[in-house]
């Protein structure tokens, strides 16, 4: 009920009113069944204005930061996030991969639409990086389509750190057209499969949002430099905004580039 009052009446036609945001593409995201929006990750309003263009409820998989950050902030952000249906993952788990895998794959299974971010976490420099596999897994056991969606210009809308967003520029969401990865059936747990399925989303994605492309992994680059990680991020530690890994993703899929 929450998800839908606040799209609708008290968050969404506000947002649509101040930041006038544009869509391309809608006609590609499914009206009925499961699927996945694979979207690049630039900014924290990347989770609200994605949605919003979007006729149907979007679920994403959440940090476990959003839900369990202490003081008012955090307080409030476990209330919004719960109240719109978002599910909580913890990343310091060791069974956050498979954890994520399950509730990602359920979400899709009885016929909605999942919010992923392959990339793990927001680009540290508006590049677009690798993406970890779960994206694939998910969808070959699911047995789902996977619809590449680029966000645009949210980061200089509202960059990393920034507590209130810029009136300008107007961002976008350009939605691409679905990736059909049925030939693959029966191959969830290959990881060489899983790599292609994952690439062929990140070039989908490259193409759409006109970033440069960069063959490594986000979390790496923010944990060499000490980038900023954003909202509910501990110090030292990379805390995907959106689950987008699977198990052997962690250090063998990294090793094996």
């Amino acid at each position: 009920m929450l998800y839908w009052f606040l799209k609708t009446v008290g968050l969404g036609p506000w947002l649509k009113a101040i930041w006038r945001p544009y869509v391309e593409g809608a006609e590609n995201v499914p009206e009925t069944g499961g699927a996945i929006l694979a979207s690049n990750h630039l900014s924290f309003c990347d989770s609200f204005f994605m949605p919003l263009m979007v006729k149907r409820r979007v679920t994403f998989l959440a940090k476990a930061e959003y839900f369990n950050t202490p003081g008012i902030k955090g307080r409030l952000s476990r209330v919004f996030f719960a109240g719109v249906g978002q599910v909580p993952i913890d990343r310091n788990d060791a069974d956050a991969a498979k954890g994520a895998l399950t509730a990602g794959v359920r979400i899709l299974r009885k016929g909605e639409l999942l919010g992923i971010y392959p990339e793990g976490t927001r680009s540290p420099d508006g590049r677009l990086y690798k993406g970890k596999t779960g994206v694939a897994r998910m969808a070959l056991e699911a047995g789902v389509p996977v619809i590449p969606v680029a966000m645009i210009d949210t980061e200089k809308m509202m960059p990393t750190g920034r507590k209130l967003p810029h009136l300008r520029p107007r961002p976008g969401v350009r939605f691409g057209k679905p990736l059909d990865f049925s030939r693959y059936e029966g191959l969830a747990g290959d990881r060489f499969v899983e790599r292609s399925m994952t690439d062929e989303i990140m070039y989908e994605l490259m193409q759409l949002s006109g970033q440069e492309y960069v063959d490594t992994y986000a979390s790496k680059v923010k944990l060499q430099t000490g980038a900023n990680l954003g909202f509910g991020a501990r110090k030292g530690l990379a805390h995907p905004d959106a689950v987008g890994s699977t198990t052997h993703d962690r250090v063998p899929a990294e090793r094996a580039g």
